[in-house]
């Protein structure tokens, strides 16, 4: 089975995996926005609304699954408003026909807004005890951010490429390994790293009179900065309202270290990074040329070079500041 190897996944497989556990559908299953896993919503014909997320195969190994559900579990019962996986016979971790699955409870909400510094004094608050928990003990299993898969390996899987026009190479990776070698320069790994959410932005939050967290399918051990930089947009007097706002509410509850504020620009270049590279290593998989055609296409690219060019450019910016 490949990392790509999905199409056996057929109605009949989710039906049976779920039904294997006592769950009977009452509606059919509405496939939701994930690329990397398979992930539906449905209704039992308990009233309960569910949904089933089927891992994709290769990506991570039994302990690397079972860490994150581990990690949902720790903080929801911290009193968190985290989305934990349902458990089944003591498990989470469930299996069928060679894929690997869990199930959770379906929740609703509206979409977090960034521009608006109540919630984000929320957030800063609840990321400030998410990180309070996950800081009492590391991951065994789970990958750390760090630059070799976050900037080597992601240019490796560039440079090989098919997607990228051979009439742009020279001009993207003129750019691009000046970027790499200056966060390289730029990025530092802390001295305590802690147990991070891992891909915290405004898709992965929804808000029910509060934050609502979900998805921990990225977490990783890293700086407490990878679960806060991505909820800052704007201008930089926009953002520096934006972080000194998340900063106090955070260090409410964790202590926040002003150091990291170093960070923020080198892990903005290393998503940029990783992402395309992420998009190139998919393209096999056929729902990426469905979701993202855009990707084979040279004014993409073109775009990338000037986005590229601008992040180099933000890398020699002042870092931004807190006033607490």
């Amino acid at each position: 089975m490949t990392d790509f190897a999905f199409s056996g996944l057929e109605p009949d497989t989710i039906l049976n995996a779920l039904e294997a556990h006592g769950i009977f559908l009452q509606t059919g299953l509405l496939a939701l926005n994930s690329y990397e896993n398979r992930v539906y919503q449905f209704q039992a014909d308990d009233g309960q609304r569910m949904v089933v997320k089927f891992y994709r195969p290769g990506r991570w190994t039994d302990e690397q699954i079972q860490e994150e559900h581990d990690f949902a579990l720790e903080l929801a019962a911290a009193d968190i408003p985290m989305v934990p996986p349902l458990l089944f016979n003591g498990q989470t971790l469930l299996r069928a026909e060679g894929f690997r699955f869990a199930v959770f409870p379906s929740v609703g909400g509206r979409q977090f807004e960034v521009d608006n510094l109540d919630q984000l004094e929320w957030m800063g608050r609840f990321i400030g005890r998410i990180h309070r928990v996950a800081q009492s003990q590391p991951f065994q299993h789970r990958p750390k951010l760090d630059t070799a898969s976050f900037l080597d390996t992601p240019r490796e899987t560039l440079a090989s490429s098919t997607l990228l026009p051979d009439s742009l190479k020279t001009a993207f990776f003129a750019i691009l390994d000046p970027l790499i070698r200056e966060t390289h320069a730029r990025y530092f790994e802390v001295s305590s790293p802690i147990r991070l959410h891992g891909d915290c932005h405004p898709g992965n939050i929804l808000w029910r009179d509060g934050p609502m967290f979900v998805d921990l399918d990225d977490c990783r051990m890293g700086p407490a900065m990878q679960d806060l930089w991505m909820m800052l947009c704007g201008d930089r007097q926009q953002q520096l309202l934006q972080i000194d706002t998340l900063a106090e509410a955070y260090d409410e509850f964790h202590t926040f270290d002003k150091k990291q504020l170093a960070l923020i620009e080198p892990l903005r270049a290393m998503r940029m990074v990783h992402y395309m590279a992420w998009l190139s290593r998919r393209w096999e998989d056929p729902a990426f040329p469905r979701a993202f055609p855009w990707f084979a296409e040279p004014k993409y690219w073109e775009g990338q070079i000037l986005a590229l060019k601008e992040q180099l450019a933000a890398l020699d910016e002042p870092v931004l500041t807190v006033g607490m």
